[in-house]
């Protein structure tokens, strides 16, 4: 019992410390976007996480990326990619607290996913909290009264996507070392990368070099903290201390950007953050 409870314990630490550096991180992303365009940060972050890769690489040999699954490798690089690009857009031109709030609307879109793709279906009762998620997210997307903002639709997408590669992510790990899975996504994303930022390439401001060095680090970190989150705890404890997150994100846009979010903005965060904690309680036993 003591050991489950220290687990617990552990479990919820590392969940509280992957929100922390991942608001900070978001926070750096959207003051680097200042100095030079988000097309440069996305291709920068993937850049040096995959040179990070290449010891283990040279260690393991090529023969460490042979898989049987490279359109699952594929299509997790390719919806991840996408997820960090729509969030980094968003975080560029909507307030800090509801471009991570949206993003962290994944949980809403997962049983979706699951039930077109894996066509696993849930009970009626599980799908409430998903409903309740979204009549949130439609709070959100009208934060200043009956002005509409397409960039929070941005937001919603980086959602969606972050919810592919949830899925699919999930699916590799039933076969695949995590090595190879993050050495597929790092790499892809860089070439994915590589176009939109030589189209849009800006000369590097070196206010911005340790900036892009600390965000492409804490994705290294973000990834360790989450991972050692889920193995001392279940996704039905991680989950709802993920959204402090939202909580940080808000308290820093509040301070460096004075973002206030309106009282319909707090209700749809509100409903969000209760339809994604409620959808991953009710959905406790197959997580």
């Amino acid at each position: 019992m003591l050991s489950q409870y220290s687990n617990l314990l552990l479990g919820a630490a590392f969940a509280f410390a992957t929100t922390l550096v991942m608001s900070l991180a978001a926070a750096a992303t959207k003051y680097t976007a200042e100095f030079i365009s988000i097309e440069q940060i996305v291709l920068f972050q993937y850049l040096i996480c995959t040179l990070i890769m290449l010891p283990w690489l040279g260690r393991k040999g090529i023969k460490a990326l042979k898989t049987q699954k490279p359109g699952l490798h594929l299509a997790r690089g390719l919806s991840g990619w996408l997820c960090f690009y729509a969030y980094y857009l968003a975080l560029n031109e909507i307030p800090l607290g509801e471009a991570s709030l949206l993003r962290n609307a994944a949980p809403l879109v997962v049983p979706l996913l699951v039930l077109v793709w894996l066509k696993d279906r849930m009970p009626l009762i599980n799908w409430l909290p998903v409903i309740i998620g979204f009549i949130g997210i439609a709070l959100v997307l009208k934060p200043e009264g009956n002005q509409f903002n397409p960039w929070h639709l941005v937001g919603v997408a980086s959602a969606m996507l972050l919810a592919v590669s949830i899925v699919t992510t999930r699916e590799l790990t039933l076969t695949e070392p995590t090595n190879r899975i993050l050495f597929y996504y790092f790499s892809l994303s860089a070439l994915f990368s590589l176009p939109l930022a030589l189209v849009d390439w800006q000369p590097i401001n070196p206010v911005s070099v340790p900036l892009i060095l600390a965000i492409s680090l804490s994705i290294w970190c973000i990834m360790w903290l989450y991972t050692k989150a889920y193995s001392y705890a279940k996704a039905s404890v991680i989950a709802p201390i993920s959204y402090c997150g939202v909580l940080f994100a808000g308290l820093l846009g509040w301070l460096f950007w004075q973002q206030v979010p309106d009282m319909m903005s707090i209700i749809g965060a509100v409903l969000i953050i209760g339809g994604g904690i409620g959808s991953v309680w009710l959905g406790r036993e197959k997580n």
